[in-house]
Protein backbone atom coordinates (compact mmCIF):
# COMPACT_ATOMS: atom_id res chain seq x y z
CA UNK A 1 0.00 0.00 0.00
CA UNK A 2 1.46 3.36 -0.99
CA UNK A 3 2.21 5.71 1.89
CA UNK A 4 0.44 9.07 1.71
CA UNK A 5 2.27 11.88 3.48
CA UNK A 6 0.28 13.58 6.21
CA UNK A 7 -1.13 16.95 5.24
CA UNK A 8 -0.10 20.12 7.01
CA UNK A 9 -2.65 21.10 9.72
CA UNK A 10 -4.72 23.98 8.39
CA UNK A 11 -4.00 26.43 11.23
CA UNK A 12 -0.29 25.65 11.66
CA UNK A 13 1.11 27.91 8.89
CA UNK A 14 -0.81 30.88 10.28
CA UNK A 15 0.49 30.36 13.81
CA UNK A 16 4.05 29.90 12.53
CA UNK A 17 3.76 33.07 10.41
CA UNK A 18 2.36 34.96 13.41
CA UNK A 19 5.27 33.76 15.55
CA UNK A 20 7.75 35.07 12.97
CA UNK A 21 6.04 38.44 12.77
CA UNK A 22 6.19 38.66 16.57
CA UNK A 23 9.82 37.52 16.69
CA UNK A 24 11.01 39.98 14.07
CA UNK A 25 9.01 42.74 15.76
CA UNK A 26 10.72 41.91 19.07
CA UNK A 27 14.14 42.25 17.42
CA UNK A 28 13.12 45.50 15.65
CA UNK A 29 11.65 47.08 18.80
CA UNK A 30 14.77 46.08 20.77
CA UNK A 31 16.90 47.84 18.14
CA UNK A 32 14.63 50.88 18.21
CA UNK A 33 14.77 51.08 22.01
CA UNK A 34 18.56 50.89 22.02
CA UNK A 35 18.90 53.29 19.10
CA UNK A 36 16.46 55.97 20.22
CA UNK A 37 16.91 55.92 24.00
CA UNK A 38 20.29 54.27 24.60
CA UNK A 39 22.46 55.83 21.86
CA UNK A 40 22.83 52.76 19.63
CA UNK A 41 25.48 50.06 19.86
CA UNK A 42 29.28 50.02 19.56
CA UNK A 43 32.00 47.76 20.90
CA UNK A 44 34.72 50.26 21.82
CA UNK A 45 32.72 52.82 23.77
CA UNK A 46 30.22 53.22 26.59
CA UNK A 47 27.65 51.82 24.14
CA UNK A 48 29.23 48.37 24.42
CA UNK A 49 26.67 47.40 27.04
CA UNK A 50 23.90 47.74 24.45
CA UNK A 51 25.40 44.85 22.49
CA UNK A 52 24.25 42.60 25.34
CA UNK A 53 20.45 43.01 25.16
CA UNK A 54 20.42 42.99 21.36
CA UNK A 55 22.47 39.79 21.10
CA UNK A 56 20.51 38.02 23.82
CA UNK A 57 17.18 38.86 22.20
CA UNK A 58 18.37 37.71 18.77
CA UNK A 59 20.09 34.57 20.05
CA UNK A 60 18.33 33.32 23.17
CA UNK A 61 14.83 34.46 22.20
CA UNK A 62 14.30 34.70 18.43
CA UNK A 63 16.72 32.07 17.10
CA UNK A 64 16.12 29.69 19.97
CA UNK A 65 12.38 29.92 19.39
CA UNK A 66 12.83 29.27 15.67
CA UNK A 67 15.06 26.28 16.40
CA UNK A 68 12.26 24.78 18.49
CA UNK A 69 9.80 25.24 15.62
CA UNK A 70 11.95 23.48 13.01
CA UNK A 71 10.19 20.14 13.50
CA UNK A 72 6.79 21.80 13.03
CA UNK A 73 7.76 23.73 9.90
CA UNK A 74 9.84 21.17 7.98
CA UNK A 75 7.44 18.26 8.04
CA UNK A 76 8.33 16.41 4.83
CA UNK A 77 12.08 16.94 4.56
CA UNK A 78 14.55 14.21 5.48
CA UNK A 79 14.77 13.72 9.24
CA UNK A 80 18.55 14.11 9.33
CA UNK A 81 18.34 17.39 7.40
CA UNK A 82 15.80 18.68 9.91
CA UNK A 83 18.01 17.57 12.82
CA UNK A 84 21.02 19.38 11.37
CA UNK A 85 19.02 22.59 10.83
CA UNK A 86 17.67 22.36 14.38
CA UNK A 87 21.20 21.95 15.73
CA UNK A 88 22.69 24.72 13.58
CA UNK A 89 20.09 27.27 14.64
CA UNK A 90 20.95 26.48 18.24
CA UNK A 91 24.66 26.91 17.45
CA UNK A 92 24.02 30.33 15.88
CA UNK A 93 21.89 31.30 18.87
CA UNK A 94 24.63 30.19 21.27
CA UNK A 95 27.38 32.09 19.44
CA UNK A 96 25.35 35.32 19.27
CA UNK A 97 24.43 35.00 22.96
CA UNK A 98 28.09 34.38 23.80
CA UNK A 99 28.99 37.66 22.09
CA UNK A 100 26.34 39.35 24.24
CA UNK A 101 27.81 37.84 27.41
CA UNK A 102 31.36 38.86 26.50
CA UNK A 103 30.12 42.39 25.81
CA UNK A 104 28.51 42.88 29.21
CA UNK A 105 31.39 41.35 31.19
CA UNK A 106 33.93 43.42 29.24
CA UNK A 107 31.87 46.56 29.79
CA UNK A 108 31.62 45.89 33.53
CA UNK A 109 35.38 45.31 33.69
CA UNK A 110 36.16 48.60 31.95
CA UNK A 111 33.77 50.50 34.23
CA UNK A 112 34.84 48.59 37.37
CA UNK A 113 31.25 47.49 37.96
CA UNK A 114 30.39 44.41 40.01
CA UNK A 115 29.42 41.21 38.20
CA UNK A 116 26.81 38.56 38.93
CA UNK A 117 25.05 40.18 41.88
CA UNK A 118 21.51 40.59 40.48
CA UNK A 119 18.75 38.06 39.99
CA UNK A 120 18.88 38.77 36.26
CA UNK A 121 22.57 37.87 36.08
CA UNK A 122 22.12 34.69 38.13
CA UNK A 123 19.21 33.55 35.94
CA UNK A 124 21.14 34.53 32.81
CA UNK A 125 24.20 32.44 33.66
CA UNK A 126 22.01 29.50 34.69
CA UNK A 127 20.05 29.63 31.43
CA UNK A 128 23.19 29.98 29.32
CA UNK A 129 24.88 26.98 30.99
CA UNK A 130 21.71 24.89 30.70
CA UNK A 131 21.40 25.85 27.04
CA UNK A 132 24.98 24.74 26.33
CA UNK A 133 24.54 21.46 28.21
CA UNK A 134 21.23 20.81 26.43
CA UNK A 135 22.91 21.28 23.06
CA UNK A 136 25.83 19.00 23.94
CA UNK A 137 23.56 16.23 25.23
CA UNK A 138 21.21 16.59 22.25
CA UNK A 139 24.16 16.35 19.85
CA UNK A 140 25.46 13.26 21.64
CA UNK A 141 22.11 11.50 21.54
CA UNK A 142 20.64 12.51 18.17
CA UNK A 143 23.43 13.55 15.79
CA UNK A 144 26.46 11.63 17.02
CA UNK A 145 26.01 7.96 15.96
CA UNK A 146 26.64 6.39 19.34
CA UNK A 147 23.45 6.30 21.39
CA UNK A 148 21.27 3.22 21.12
CA UNK A 149 17.71 3.33 19.81
CA UNK A 150 16.16 2.71 23.24
CA UNK A 151 18.37 5.33 24.89
CA UNK A 152 17.34 7.90 22.30
CA UNK A 153 13.69 7.01 22.75
CA UNK A 154 13.90 7.37 26.54
CA UNK A 155 15.74 10.66 26.40
CA UNK A 156 13.65 12.34 23.66
CA UNK A 157 10.74 13.45 25.94
CA UNK A 158 13.25 14.92 28.40
CA UNK A 159 15.06 16.73 25.58
CA UNK A 160 11.77 18.26 24.43
CA UNK A 161 10.79 19.24 27.99
CA UNK A 162 14.12 20.86 28.82
CA UNK A 163 14.20 22.64 25.46
CA UNK A 164 10.83 24.28 26.12
CA UNK A 165 11.78 25.01 29.75
CA UNK A 166 15.06 26.72 28.81
CA UNK A 167 13.22 28.82 26.22
CA UNK A 168 10.66 29.86 28.83
CA UNK A 169 13.45 30.71 31.27
CA UNK A 170 15.17 32.75 28.55
CA UNK A 171 12.06 34.89 28.08
CA UNK A 172 11.72 35.37 31.84
CA UNK A 173 15.38 36.33 32.17
CA UNK A 174 15.03 38.87 29.35
CA UNK A 175 12.08 40.45 31.18
CA UNK A 176 14.15 40.69 34.37
CA UNK A 177 16.98 42.36 32.46
CA UNK A 178 14.61 44.80 30.77
CA UNK A 179 13.09 45.85 34.09
CA UNK A 180 16.56 46.19 35.64
CA UNK A 181 17.79 48.41 32.79
CA UNK A 182 14.75 50.68 33.13
CA UNK A 183 15.08 51.07 36.89
CA UNK A 184 18.81 51.85 36.64
CA UNK A 185 18.26 54.66 34.16
CA UNK A 186 14.79 56.01 34.90
CA UNK A 187 14.54 55.39 38.63
CA UNK A 188 11.42 56.99 40.05
CA UNK A 189 10.63 58.56 36.66
CA UNK A 190 9.62 55.08 35.48
CA UNK A 191 6.29 55.56 37.25
CA UNK A 192 5.56 58.77 35.33
CA UNK A 193 5.05 56.96 32.00
CA UNK A 194 8.30 58.14 30.44
CA UNK A 195 8.28 57.33 26.68
CA UNK A 196 11.25 54.97 27.08
CA UNK A 197 9.46 53.10 29.84
CA UNK A 198 6.31 52.75 27.73
CA UNK A 199 8.27 51.44 24.73
CA UNK A 200 10.19 49.00 26.93
CA UNK A 201 6.92 47.79 28.48
CA UNK A 202 5.58 47.14 24.96
CA UNK A 203 8.78 45.22 24.22
CA UNK A 204 8.21 43.13 27.32
CA UNK A 205 4.66 42.28 26.21
CA UNK A 206 5.94 41.33 22.76
CA UNK A 207 8.53 39.01 24.36
CA UNK A 208 5.77 37.32 26.34
CA UNK A 209 3.54 36.98 23.26
CA UNK A 210 6.35 35.46 21.20
CA UNK A 211 7.11 32.97 23.96
CA UNK A 212 3.45 32.02 24.38
CA UNK A 213 2.87 31.49 20.64
CA UNK A 214 5.99 29.33 20.26
CA UNK A 215 5.06 27.20 23.27
CA UNK A 216 1.46 26.92 22.05
CA UNK A 217 2.65 25.58 18.69
CA UNK A 218 4.90 23.06 20.45
CA UNK A 219 2.08 21.94 22.76
CA UNK A 220 -0.28 20.86 19.97
CA UNK A 221 0.12 17.09 19.69
CA UNK A 222 -1.51 16.90 16.24
CA UNK A 223 0.95 19.49 14.90
CA UNK A 224 3.98 17.31 15.56
CA UNK A 225 6.09 16.26 12.60
CA UNK A 226 4.70 12.91 11.39
CA UNK A 227 7.10 10.01 10.94
CA UNK A 228 7.59 9.07 7.30
CA UNK A 229 7.44 5.42 6.25
CA UNK A 230 11.13 5.36 5.30
CA UNK A 231 12.07 6.90 8.66
CA UNK A 232 10.19 4.16 10.51
CA UNK A 233 12.04 1.54 8.50
CA UNK A 234 15.39 3.19 9.20
CA UNK A 235 14.55 3.37 12.89
CA UNK A 236 13.90 -0.36 12.99
CA UNK A 237 17.17 -1.02 11.15
CA UNK A 238 19.02 1.22 13.61
CA UNK A 239 17.45 -0.62 16.54
CA UNK A 240 18.55 -3.94 15.05
CA UNK A 241 22.12 -2.71 14.58
CA UNK A 242 22.51 -1.14 18.02
CA UNK A 243 20.57 -3.57 20.18
CA UNK A 244 20.40 -6.79 18.21
CA UNK A 245 16.61 -6.84 18.14
CA UNK A 246 14.72 -8.21 15.18
CA UNK A 247 12.24 -5.79 13.64
CA UNK A 248 8.79 -7.11 14.23
CA UNK A 249 5.59 -5.98 12.52
CA UNK A 250 3.64 -3.44 14.53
Amino acid sequence: MEHCPASVPAALPYYVAFSQVLGLTVVAVTGAWLGVYRGGIAWESSLQFNVHPLCMVIGMIFLQGDALLVYRVFRKEAKRTTKILHGLLHVFAFIIALVGLVAVFDYHKKKAYADLYSLHSWCGILVFVLYFVQWLVGFSFFLFPGASFSLRSRYRPRHIFFGATIFLLSVGTALLGLKEALLFKLGTKYSTFEPEGVLANVLGLLLVCFGVVVLYILAQADWKRPSQAEEQALSMDFKTLTEGDSPSPQ
